[in-house]
C-alpha cells in the first residue's frame, strides 16, 4: 500500500486543479480553476504523441473524447480502446487515469461512441493522532459519456454527447458527510474531411471543433446551493484543423494545428483593493455557467492582450508507413503568465492484424513542472467488423 499523507494529497489537488493556468499580471492572482480537471487530460497515446492534438485528426478509437462527430467517418464499424496515464510518476505509484471507448456504425451516414475515464488517486492513510487508528480513503473521480454523430453531407459532420460526472474527494475526518459531488455535462462538435487531388500527391483536409463539458456547477457543499459555492466545470473550447500528404500507397504525412480556451470566467478584483481575496471569490462564485462561458471571452481584467493569453495552442504530426507503422512529435505551448505549460512530445504506433498499440513520451520545456513529465503513456485499440470506403 503506498503511504500519502493528507497534505500531500491536498497539495497534487492543487496542483491539478489550477488546469495548468497560472497567475495573472496586476490585481491580484488570476488563475482560473475548475473542479474536476482531469477531464482534461489527455489519455490516448495517439494524441499525446502529438502535442496533445486531436479535434481535427483521423477517426480513431479516442475521437469520443476529443470530437465524436469524427465517429461518423469510422473506416471500421466498431472500435475499441483502452488507454492508461500513470500521473505524479515521479513521486507516487498509484495515481493514474484509465480511458475506454467503444464507438460503432449504425448506418453509412450515423455512429454512436461510449466512453468512461476513471481517475484514482491511490490510497491515503488517515490519522487524528500519530499513534491513532488508521482510516484509509480511496479519492477518485469518474466520468461516463454517450455520443451520437451524423452526416450532414458527404465530407461534414456534428455531434452531440452527454456526459455524467462523479468526484469522489471528500475525506472521512470529523464531518460525517463524505457524499461524492455530482454534475453533468454537454458536448457539441463538428467535423469536416475532403480529399483533394494535386499535381504531385493527394491530400485530404480536415477541420474541426469541439465544445466540451457545458453544465451546471459541481458542488462538494450539500447543504448549499451550486450558484454559491459551486466550482465550475472545465467548459473547454478545441479548434483544430490538418492535412494529410498522401505521398504514395505507403506513406502518408499529416501535419496538424490545435487552439484551446476554458470557457470559464477569469477571476476578477471586485473590491479594487489590488488583492483576489475570500470576499471576491465569494462574488466570483455567484456567476452562473451559462453567463461564464459568453463572459469568458472578453472579460480579463488587462483586456485583449490577456484574453489572448488563455488560449493554448498545439502543433503535431504524425507519418504512417503502410498502416502499420506510426512516428509522432508535437509541441504544447501556454503562455507564461496563465501556466507556463510548454512541453515537446514523442510518440509511436504498431499495428497488427486487427489491434494497434500507441506509446507517447513527454519533455517538458519548462521552469514550470509537469505533472506528465517522465511518463509513458499507452493505449491499446481494436478495429473490427466491415471496412467502410
Amino acid at each position: 500500500m503506498k503511504r500519502i499523507s493528507v497534505f500531500s494529497f491536498l497539495l497534487f489537488s492543487v496542483i491539478g486543479m489550477v488546469n495548468g493556468q497560472g497567475s495573472g499580471n496586476s490585481g491580484g492572482d488570476r488563475t482560473i480553476t475548475t473542479a474536476v480537471p482531469f477531464l482534461l487530460v489527455t489519455s490516448d497515446a495517439r494524441s499525446a504523441g502529438m502535442g496533445d492534438v486531436g479535434v481535427a485528426t483521423s477517426t480513431d478509437a479516442y475521437s469520443q473524447y476529443w470530437n465524436p462527430a469524427k465517429y461518423a467517418f469510422l473506416k471500421q464499424n466498431t472500435v475499441v480502446g483502452v488507454s492508461y496515464t500513470p500521473y505524479l510518476a515521479d513521486l507516487v505509484n498509484d495515481i493514474s487515469l484509465i480511458n475506454a471507448t467503444f464507438a460503432k456504425r449504425i448506418n453509412e451516414n450515423s455512429a454512436f461512441g461510449i466512453g468512461l475515464r476513471y481517475f484514482g488517486l491511490g490510497e491515503i492513510e488517515l490519522r487524528n493522532q500519530a499513534d491513532g487508528p488508521v482510516t484509509i480513503a480511496k479519492p477518485n473521480e469518474l466520468a461516463l459519456d454517450g455520443s451520437y454523430s451524423l452526416k450532414l453531407s458527404e465530407h461534414f459532420a456534428m455531434s452531440i454527447a452527454g456526459r455524467y460526472i462523479r468526484s469522489n474527494l471528500k475525506l472521512p475526518l470529523s464531518s460525517g458527510d463524505t457524499s461524492a459531488a455530482n454534475s453533468f455535462g454537454v458536448d457539441v462538435g463538428a467535423f469536416y474531411e475532403k480529399e483533394s487531388a494535386y499535381a504531385n500527391f493527394n491530400g485530404i483536409w480536415r477541420f474541426g471543433f469541439n465544445i466540451s463539458n457545458i453544465g451546471p456547477k459541481i458542488n462538494y457543499d450539500n447543504d448549499v446551493a451550486n450558484d454559491v459555492t459551486g466550482d465550475f466545470l472545465p467548459t473547454n473550447l478545441k479548434i483544430g484543423s490538418g492535412f494529410d500528404f498522401l505521398f504514395d500507397g505507403d506513406s502518408r504525412l499529416g501535419i496538424h494545428a490545435e487552439f484551446n480556451k476554458l470557457l470559464v470566467p477569469t477571476p476578477q478584483d471586485f473590491d479594487g483593493d489590488g488583492d483576489i481575496d475570500v470576499a471576491d471569490k465569494q462574488e466570483y462564485n455567484k456567476e452562473s455557467y451559462v453567463s461564464g462561458m459568453f463572459k469568458s471571452f472578453g472579460d480579463a481584467p488587462d483586456g485583449f492582450s490577456e484574453e489572448l493569453q488563455e488560449f493554448t495552442w498545439a502543433l503535431g504530426a504524425e507519418y504512417n508507413f503502410q498502416d502499420s507503422f506510426a512516428f509522432r512529435a508535437g509541441y504544447f505551448n501556454e503562455a507564461e503568465e496563465k501556466g507556463a505549460r510548454r512541453f515537446f512530445t514523442l510518440g509511436a504506433g504498431f499495428r497488427f492484424n486487427v489491434g494497434q498499440i500507441d506509446v507517447s513520451y513527454l519533455f517538458s520545456s519548462s521552469n514550470v513542472k509537469n505533472p506528465l513529465e517522465n511518463t509513458l503513456r499507452f493505449s491499446l485499440s481494436f478495429y473490427l467488423g466491415e471496412r467502410y470506403d
